[in-house]
């Protein structure tokens, strides 16, 4: 019998959840569906430039599982741009942080508890 798996730890949502390519109808094209936690772990690695071990502690999950989220993400990613498809970021097995924990898991340069959000 397979081991249920525990929420990984994620700190905020997207604020939004559809990228894809401006031109052509949106509707002829294919959605390509990444998990909340497949991009949270896009945000660690490549926005703060965590390893994939500090990684692995915010979310509280085992380094070896943040690589393989962190691949498959990757790999959507790529897709979605080279195929020209629509991304959408919903669903998964997630725990968002609480709301009333200061800078949670470390944080700090989440969009969720950040006053400037310019790159």
């Amino acid at each position: 019998m397979a081991r249920p798996t525990k929420g990984r730890k994620v700190c905020c949502l997207p604020e939004s959840n559809l990228f894809g390519p401006l031109q052509g109808p949106p509707l002829e094209r294919q959605f390509i569906h990444m998990s909340v936690e497949e991009y949270e772990t896009l945000r660690l690695m490549d926005m703060e430039g965590l390893t994939q071990e500090e990684c692995a502690v915010r979310m509280t999950v085992a380094r070896t599982t943040v690589q393989k989220i962190y691949n498959d993400a990757r790999k959507k990613v790529a897709h979605a741009i080279v195929l020209g498809q629509i991304l959408r970021i919903e669903g998964g097995n997630y725990e968002l942080c609480p709301e009333g924990e200061p800078t949670p898991r470390g944080c700090g340069r989440c969009r969720k508890y950040s006053i400037d959000n310019n790159i």
